[in-house]
């Protein structure tokens, strides 16, 4: 038996026999065409990517299916890129003018691409780097240059242990028959990961070479919970994650009967739950599972799913079908919270070295009043519909919420002389994202109506730490003391000025962590709506004494992992069936 650990992307476990991909890659002869061969050569080259433009449509519309529109967004994505007319350009002159084969003008071309973007040191921009190959393979599988392999005749469930997984591969994986998979290559913030999560599809990836040490058929284990991989397991350990198996069905039976119930304290303290959403068709899923409400609605699938800038009607009829669907539950809608660099439709910024410091969210709107009006004006129209709130991002100074309020105002007014049905009078809050937010939370607290804590920039501004660069993922803690510290101040400040005060980071959607976060004082959690359940659970479980004992003791200690350990302890004591073991 050999136990392997790399990071795990996708939860889930699955034990089959080993499916191991060839890690060898492949190379295209350099093969010169006559003149003759030249109109053909080309006519091949269009049919090629005709064929793969179909398939990403197609993975798109299945992805977004199953797993939501913003996974099936990468494959979107991965399309412009196909069309790109330089690409075209430089695939058509190299056919053209230097009689090169369209399998061999694909390889050298794309791998050219590829190499460009990698020389660029950004995590995220390697993840593009992957996509650029994808689409290579899918373009010389077409050409007839590569084989599909073994993932395109499957007959009985597998594990698929490979180097490396694109996108696609991933999407096309036959789910009657991959049970898992497991890869050399990759990290969290990966499309490959971002689809298998998705997918719900148990994955472990960035394990390091090991691919010589399975042969095709041994019986390995995939732990996408712990980022485990077991190679031919003992009859111990196959029990293990039997019964591992047998425990995880069951308790998604029993946590579905919490639908209709309260989430509240044994000792009747109520706990508002409410889900993050981004797309309008999670409202299905949020009314399944008992949410409140929607605490943050991210507005940004809007600008990321279409070729097109989002006009005001495209605003309006989305957040009128949440607000409609979600029958009188509290919608928050937060504005646009996206960097320059990630705005396609229109150049917003020159080349930003660190766009985390630069031109984003409220800034950028701030910045482009005629990309921000849209939005307001279509959140007052929609507002009509139910119980709606508008909340903006990453405020840093009082100017900057002065600012985005006025604006607010100057827009009713412009509605009312334009005799357009809407309501003016909604809440107005502020995400507290940034350390100088929480230093003058008491002067915002005279001015807003409520406030709202994004755990995830408020760790990575407080710790400096790029929450999406792996060589410093392990310093990314939202259970900081120093994290912690901020979210007390911000807990104690609210409850000063009576204004209240919600949690929709991802810190929120861990159970152990949620019961700290009642014993510091917080009594709105705003969660994914996979993690309702567990949170409600976790909520039921305990007393509100018992969670500030849990506080009490987390604020003596001096580390994250100190932290973490505690609360794992807590929650195996009082919730054990939520431990992953």
């Amino acid at each position: 038996m050999v136990e392997l650990q790399g990071i795990p992307v996708s939860p889930g476990v699955a034990i089959g026999p080993a499916l191991v991909l060839d890690a060898a890659g492949y190379r295209i002869p350099r093969t010169l065409l006559a003149a003759d061969e030249v109109d053909a050569e080309f006519a091949r080259l269009r049919e090629a990517v005709d064929q793969v433009s179909t398939g990403l449509e197609a993975n798109r519309l299945e992805t977004s299916a199953v797993a939501g529109e913003h996974t099936g967004d990468i494959f979107a994505a991965q399309l412009q890129m196909l069309h790109d007319p330089r690409l075209q350009a430089e695939l058509r002159r190299r056919i053209r003018e230097e009689r090169q084969s369209a399998a061999y003008a694909v390889s050298r071309v794309l791998h050219n691409y590829a190499a460009a973007i990698r020389r660029v040191d950004s995590p995220l921009l390697a993840d593009r780097a992957d996509d650029v190959l994808d689409i290579e393979k899918q373009l010389l599988m077409c050409l007839g240059a590569v084989s599909a392999g073994p993932l395109s005749d499957l007959s009985e469930p597998v594990i698929v242990l490979s180097h490396v997984l694109t996108p696609s591969e991933t999407a096309n994986l036959d789910r009657q028959y991959v049970r898992a998979f497991c890869t050399e290559t990759g990290g969290p913030g990966g499309h490959t990961a971002i689809v298998a999560k998705g997918l719900e599809l148990p994955a472990v990836v960035g394990i390091g070479s090991f691919l010589d040490q399975v042969g095709d058929h041994c019986n390995v284990i995939v732990d996408g919970d712990r980022g485990k991989v077991i190679i031919n397991p003992d009859a111990e350990t196959i029990a293990y994650y039997r019964k591992k198996l047998k425990d995880r069905r069951s308790l998604t039976a029993r946590l579905s009967e919490l639908r209709d119930l309260p989430a509240e304290t044994i000792d009747g303290t109520p706990v508002r739950l409410s889900a993050n959403i981004e797309f309008p068709h999670e409202t299905a899923t949020c009314i399944e599972r008992g949410a409140d409400g929607v605490g943050l609605y991210r507005t940004e699938f809007l600008y990321l799913s279409s070729h097109e800038e989002p006009s005001e009607e495209d605003h309006y009829q989305a957040y009128s079908r949440v607000i409609c669907e979600m029958d009188g539950r509290p919608v928050v809608i937060r504005t646009l919270d996206l960097g320059a660099d990630k705005m396609g439709h229109r150049p917003l910024a020159e080349h930003e070295h660190n766009p985390f410091l630069g031109l984003r969210s409220i800034r950028l709107s701030l910045r482009n009043l005629d990309l921000f009006r849209p939005q307001l004006r279509a959140i007052l129209r929609a507002a009509i519909h139910g119980d709606v709130r508008v909340m903006f991002p990453l405020i840093t100074t009082l100017a900057e919420y002065r600012q985005a309020r006025m604006l607010l105002n100057v827009v009713a007014e412009d509605l009312v002389e334009s005799g357009i049905p809407h309501r003016s009078n909604i809440p107005v809050g502020m995400m507290v994202e940034v350390p100088a937010a929480v230093m003058m939370l008491e002067r915002f607290a005279q001015e807003v109506d409520f406030l709202s804590i994004g755990t995830n920039d408020l760790a990575q501004y407080t710790l400096a730490v790029d929450r999406s660069n792996e060589n410093v993922a392990e310093l990314y803690q939202s259970s900081d003391p120093a994290v912690l510290r901020l979210i007390a101040r911000c807990v104690e400040v609210a409850a000063q000025f009576d204004k209240p005060l919600s949690i929709c980071g991802e810190m929120s959607s861990n159970p152990a962590r949620a019961l700290l976060l009642l014993g510091m004082g917080v009594r709105h959690l705003s969660v994914p709506p996979s993690s309702l359940l567990r949170v409600k659970k976790a909520i039921r479980s305990v007393s509100i004494d018992q969670c500030i004992e849990i506080a009490d003791r987390v604020m003596q200690l001096e580390a994250a992992r100190d932290v973490d350990l505690y609360l794992l302890d807590r929650l195996g004591e009082y919730v054990p069936e939520l431990i992953v073991t």
